[in-house]
């Protein structure tokens, strides 16, 4: 067995995007860790417990991966899906009160579900967060996808969501479906803003 840690932004191709470039990705399916909730991102206490619960499961994950299996890994990057009853109110207005989101963390395929069970078993024995229950196993099944990259502020996001929505699928022959999906190169915990790397990700179909 071998204790070489992986670091799945370097090997799964829907981690990589060019800023200014927008790229159609096949995305396989593929399983994470959820949690679901509603409000601004910034205020809500919702989301902060979510992110409380998240990274712990995942945390325990990643070690019982390298002590059971012998394969160990980089945790993978924050992702959430994100929208509105009003997709206004998240594209256009930024409405952040009004936005619902599940917030995600990518398992390996190699990790099998008795061993997130194993893990979870783990934190509750310890002190597990408030919201810890609510994290389930999500599969992601999103194909063909429209994504780009976008480096600086989320409030600064609503012009290059524009211009992939409006420009670049219709006129790639494509339409969107599915939720709007954004990954999260750095750690938006930790990251000042203006030097956030977010990769913009829209499922789409052929029209």
């Amino acid at each position: 067995m071998t204790h070489d840690k992986i670091d799945l932004k370097k090997t799964v191709d829907g981690f990589r995007a060019r800023r200014g470039e927008f790229r159609i990705v096949d995305v396989p399916r593929a399983r994470y860790l959820a949690i679901d909730g509603a409000g601004d991102p910034n205020t809500a206490p919702a989301y902060r417990a979510a992110l409380e619960a998240l990274y712990p499961l995942s945390y325990a994950v990643k070690f019982a991966s390298r002590a059971e299996l012998g394969r160990d890994y980089v945790v993978p990057p924050l992702e959430g899906l994100w929208w509105a009853d009003d997709m206004a109110a998240f594209t256009e207005r930024r409405n952040k009160s009004l936005w619902q989101w599940t917030m995600l963390i990518m398992l390996p395929d190699w990790v099998p579900g008795d061993l997130v069970g194993a893990a979870r078993e783990r934190v509750l024995a310890k002190r597990a967060p408030e919201r810890f229950d609510d994290v389930r196993v999500e599969a992601l099944d999103e194909r063909t996808c429209v994504q780009t990259l976008h480096v600086g502020s989320f409030d600064d996001e609503a012009p290059v969501l524009a211009r992939m929505h409006e420009e670049f699928i219709p006129g790639a022959s494509l339409r969107m479906a599915g939720r709007h999906h954004e990954i999260y190169l750095g750690d938006p915990r930790r990251v000042a803003l203006e030097r956030m790397r977010t990769i913009l990700r829209q499922p789409v179909l052929a029209r």
